[in-house]
């Protein structure tokens, strides 16, 4: 079954990229999200590399990730099903106001010379928390907040695009303070910074209305939603291809600090510096995907954003040259953000209003929470076969098992 195009109005391009934002309640959500997740971007290149010097372990580096993202594997099914039983931006004010407490204590931590790996592990599994219940309603609002659903394609490339402008300005400015004044001081504007989206949830009246009112088990609910999933094969060849890119597709930005440290032979703010190049593209790549408005175009983007991004990614795993990295990083940026932002929309546009949370839940579990798996098998690869041909090997895999999903998702 195809989706009709969504018979788009003549108008600018600068007017159709950006149609989303003629709503109060989504000019709201976006002004607070911008600033608040500069500083989630700020605290995660802090972290990576607060716990590479350490420990000097790529190992750890893994351990990190797989604690503070198994939980999106375990709890986002779960999850969705609350956003589809409860009003999202209450969920939301309380999992962004838990997210600014975790940063407050590891704030502390670090500016009082305290901070120990176990305790890094410990409060990145307590956010992995917090971001499982988070997700699928934080996705699902965005319906909520534009009236015609023509729009709803615009409203999600520019959600991607606030995440990924802050994924390049976040990671740089880390760099540059992390040099000049230690990493506590980017775990404290994070702190600080989720104000700005706390403010702007409460100041948003959301047209939204429970259509999911039944109260049945959650695992019964969840169940549904994957029988939902399986019978619509617009969808379930999407969320497939985003399981891959979750569970193989991650190793650059893990092993980020030991390619920056060892292979480059920077520092912190060469970190900085490769992860806004991927930022970078990864913010052209919301920002072509804005003027995307038929599910047809959206299948396209995914399938020459497969090529892009395997192709550039191994790319960057054997040059030498700074130069040459950024260039690289910036092609497998917009290439890995294409393919997961343009099948998030594709997603949303096919989903019914009733299951919208429990199928953006089992989106995160397929993004995200393969990440952690993926995560834990990058770095014992890092540890036996070093950084450098644990992302070759895993982009190959991903390439050749991309290829065949393709196939799927063209017929």
């Amino acid at each position: 079954m195809e989706i009709t195009a969504l018979s788009p109005k003549r108008e600018s391009l600068a007017s159709l990229t950006l149609r989303a934002l003629r709503y109060r309640n989504y000019r709201l959500y976006a002004a607070g999200q911008s600033l608040s997740l500069i500083g989630t971007w700020m605290q995660h290149t802090a972290m990576g590399w607060l716990v590479y010097r350490l420990t000097g372990s790529a190992l750890l580096l893994g351990v990190v990730g797989f604690s503070g993202q198994i939980f999106s594997f375990l709890l986002a099914p779960y999850a969705g099903v609350l956003a589809d039983r409860f009003d999202r931006r209450r969920i939301l004010l309380w999992t962004q106001t838990l997210a600014a407490l975790q940063a407050a204590i590891l704030t502390c931590l670090v500016l009082a010379g305290r901070a120990e790996v176990w305790h890094i592990i410990t409060l990145s599994a307590f956010l992995g928390i917090v971001t499982a219940l988070d997700i699928p309603s934080r996705h699902s609002f965005v319906a909520d907040l534009v009236d015609d659903r023509a729009d709803l394609v615009n409203a999600v490339a520019l959600n991607s695009a606030i995440f990924h402008g802050a994924r390049l300005v976040g990671p740089a400015v880390a760099g540059l303070l992390i040099k000049t004044a230690g990493e506590g001081i980017c775990f404290l504007i994070n702190a600080a910074s989720f104000l700005a989206v706390i403010v702007a949830l409460a100041a948003i009246r959301p047209n939204y209305c429970l259509l999911h009112t039944a109260r049945r088990p959650l695992l019964e609910e969840f169940m549904e939603s994957l029988v939902y999933v399986r019978d619509h094969l617009q969808i379930s060849p999407v969320i497939l291809q985003m399981a891959l890119v979750g569970f193989l597709g991650m190793s650059p930005t893990l092993l980020m600090p030991v390619f920056a440290r060892d292979y480059l032979q920077g520092g912190p703010d060469t970190l900085g510096a490769l992860l806004a190049s991927a930022g970078t593209g990864a913010f052209a790549a919301t920002i072509f995907l804005a003027s995307r408005t038929t599910a047809s175009q959206l299948r396209k983007t995914i399938r020459g954003a497969v090529i892009l991004f395997s192709t550039s990614t191994l790319a960057f795993a054997l040059t030498h040259t700074l130069w040459i990295s950024l260039a690289c990083l910036f092609l497998s940026g917009f290439g890995a953000v294409s393919q997961i932002a343009a099948g998030n929309a594709a997603i949303q546009l096919y989903v019914d209003e009733d299951k919208r949370g429990r199928v953006m839940g089992l989106v995160n579990m397929a993004f995200l929470g393969m990440a952690p798996f993926g995560s834990l098998i990058t770095g014992f690869l890092a540890l036996e076969i070093d950084a450098r041909g644990t992302v070759l090997v895993e982009t190959f895999i991903l390439a050749i098992c991309s290829l065949f999903l393709m196939k799927r998702l063209s017929a």
